[in-house]
């Protein structure tokens, strides 16, 4: 079965991926918040999209290069949003936790993300790993 009739992998309240992030991954359209950027962002990763972070990556921290697919593959198992605060009008922080392992290690990444509007247009601009 492909990803676009399975449900997201965001843990969005068991919506399909093609009404939840595949909209924004696929379709191109306009990200609301900046929680819904992070959740579309956890999706790539979960897809090994690169094209997809850096492309929603604030250029001045956006990295030259993301390679996903070097070194040990990553499985995804599921994302929590603990908080999402709208700062001002153009920016924003959303704390996650999300589960992954790696060669059958579970690992977890809590992380609280700031997030800036630019032209109308939410970019990740950095995080601290809690």
């Amino acid at each position: 079965m492909e990803i676009k009739t399975k449900d997201c992998p965001c843990s969005n309240c068991s919506i399909r991926y093609a009404d939840c992030c595949g909209r924004y991954l696929d379709g191109g359209a306009a990200i609301p918040t900046a929680e819904a950027l992070m959740r579309a962002r956890y999706t790539a990763y979960t897809l090994g999209r690169a094209d997809y972070l850096l492309a929603t990556w604030c250029h001045s921290t956006r990295p030259a290069l993301l390679e996903l697919a070097n070194g040990p593959r990553s499985k995804w198992l599921g994302l929590e949003v603990r908080r999402h605060e709208q700062l001002d009008s153009d920016h924003a922080v959303v704390e996650f936790v999300a589960r992954y392992k790696v060669n059958g290690r579970a690992h977890r990444l809590h992380e609280i993300s700031r997030f800036v509007r630019e032209a109308g247009q939410w970019f990740y601009v950095n995080g601290e790993i809690i």
